[in-house]
């Protein structure tokens, strides 16, 4: 049936004005409102994702073109974090003296210092705003890298030094609580899991990229600035191509961030509020359990290249960590966009006991492979229970972070009646606490980056493996009896 121009009119108007209820009846009074407001840029003061006329008019494009210019920002500040996994594994063929122990160390203190930023890039993110937040955070990243491309051209650098560089890359890392925090708001509930899932899949990448990239164009003298390192066979290599790479790329993204993305008022909620989230049972239980997705998949990430040039002998192509080292972190960041959307579909708690026994079984298969008493052990066995491991643990990512905004949802609205002003505040407030949470799980799960590597520095490899099995065991009855099982407190 064709519709007058009046009726069109009047749904788009009634699709705009959000926050203030369902839409409106033909000739019936509403708010005033600027669209303007949803350009690039632009602070918006107007929003309501879960009012479909105004999803589907106008929310949904703002939403989709605040998440896309996200993503790569996140993807770079994640090879920022990361880029000591590789550059790590090169210092002693160029000359620097630094023990293996010394070199995990590095690796580590990244994850030390991530971890501890994103506490406070989860409050500061929503209280600044993602278009403000995104590009002030990018284009700050460009001082550790400038400063790491011009101490890795000196062998006689300190490791002192090394350890500050490492520690100013490692907030790189906060980028991702504040990103996920933000980019929570702009979706509806149907859309969260699939949102913060391609947000924090792709992001993810950024482990691999560098991964990947690294050991390319270390060995590219087209590339170089400054000069070169050689190995003890006299090759050349410009390791400071790995820090000098991405400096015009922050820039760029910082500035596509300032002028593309939005501001939105709605999600500015300052820390008096948002700190409640410290006395909410779930923000902990939550907490544990992503410790398990990803700090595993980011302790493994940061701690695969060393472990790898360590645990087997070098006999040929075959053990190279920058051939294979790579793959974990792609196959995990790729798999966390599919946790996602399967627990949209199925259920966050389902999705996440599964990623749970995966990686127990992944890892009891890792043990099974290493090389023990006078067993070389098998490599190839070894990489695809790696592999394994880092698929469940990226599927299990996507999954608790579709779970923490159903269960903040369900407890705030728990007995509420849809459309009156109480159900329309718990609403706010259950949005503004997952918001929050997500950021402040993502904030301890970093530490995971440290923790890893560290075991594997100070413990056997194996006793540090069985204690990750150990810990897999314990997130399962977590996730089960809180989550799981027939009339759970928190059915997610």
């Amino acid at each position: 049936m064709m519709r007058s121009p009046a009726a069109e009119e009047e749904t788009r108007t009634a699709a705009l004005t959000g926050p203030s209820g369902p839409p409106r009846a033909p000739g019936a009074p509403g708010p005033s409102y600027d669209p303007a407001q949803y350009r690039p840029g632009k602070t918006i003061t107007d929003w309501d994702p879960e009012n479909a006329l105004f999803w589907k008019s106008t929310g949904k494009k703002v939403a989709a073109r605040n998440l896309w210019i996200a993503v790569p920002a996140l993807l770079v500040a994640f090879v920022v974090w990361q880029v000591w996994s590789v550059t790590a594994t090169n210092l002693k063929d160029v000359g620097f003296g630094f023990s293996t122990s010394q070199l995990f160390w590095l690796t580590a203190v990244p994850g030390i210092t991530g971890g501890t930023a994103r506490v406070f890039y989860t409050f500061l993110g929503p209280m600044i705003g993602q278009r403000r937040f995104t590009a002030l955070s990018t284009i700050v990243l460009v001082v550790p890298l400038v400063w790491l491309g011009i101490a890795v051209q000196d062998p006689n650098t300190s490791y002192g030094v090394m350890i500050a560089i490492a520690a100013l890359c490692g907030v790189g890392g906060a980028n991702f609580a504040s990103s996920l925090a933000n980019i929570g708001f702009f979706f509806p509930k149907k859309d969260k899991g699939n949102a913060t899932g391609i947000n924090g899949g792709l992001g993810n990448l950024g482990v691999s990229v560098v991964q990947l990239v690294t050991p390319i164009v270390i060995t590219s003298s087209v590339l170089a600035v400054g000069s070169a390192q050689h190995k003890a066979d006299g090759t050349a290599v410009w390791l400071q191509n790995a820090a000098f790479l991405w400096v015009p790329v922050l820039v760029i993204l910082a500035a596509v961030a300032w002028f593309g993305q939005n501001d939105l008022k709605v999600a500015s909620t300052p820390f008096s509020q948002q700190k409640i989230i410290f006395k909410r049972k779930h923000n902990w239980l939550m907490t544990w359990l992503y410790v398990g997705t990803f700090g595993s998949f980011i302790g493994f990430a940061a701690a695969l290249p060393m472990l790898i040039k360590t645990t087997f002998t070098p006999i040929d192509a075959a053990y190279s960590a920058a051939t294979y080292a790579w793959m974990g972190p792609a196959v995990g960041a790729l798999a966390r966009w599919a946790g996602g959307w399967i627990a949209d579909k199925i259920g966050g708690a389902r999705v996440t006991i599964i990623s749970f026994v995966g990686m127990a079984l992944s890892i009891i298969g890792v043990i099974s492979f290493l090389p023990s008493g006078g067993d070389n052990g098998n490599f190839w066995g070894f990489l695809a229970c790696f592999l394994c491991a880092f698929f469940f643990s990226g599927i299990g990512n996507g999954s608790t972070f579709r779970q923490i905004p159903v269960i903040f949802r369900d407890q705030h609205l728990k007995g509420l009646t849809e459309g009156t002003d109480e159900y329309a505040k718990a609403r706010k407030q259950s949005e503004m606490e997952a918001g929050a949470v997500t950021g402040f799980t993502s904030a301890i799960a970093a530490y995971g980056f440290f923790f890893i590597p560290a075991m594997f520095a100070n413990f056997a490899v194996t006793s540090a493996m069985w204690g990750f099995v150990a810990f897999y065991v314990s997130c399962i009855a977590v996730c089960w009896w809180f989550y799981a099982r027939k009339g759970a407190e928190s059915p997610s």
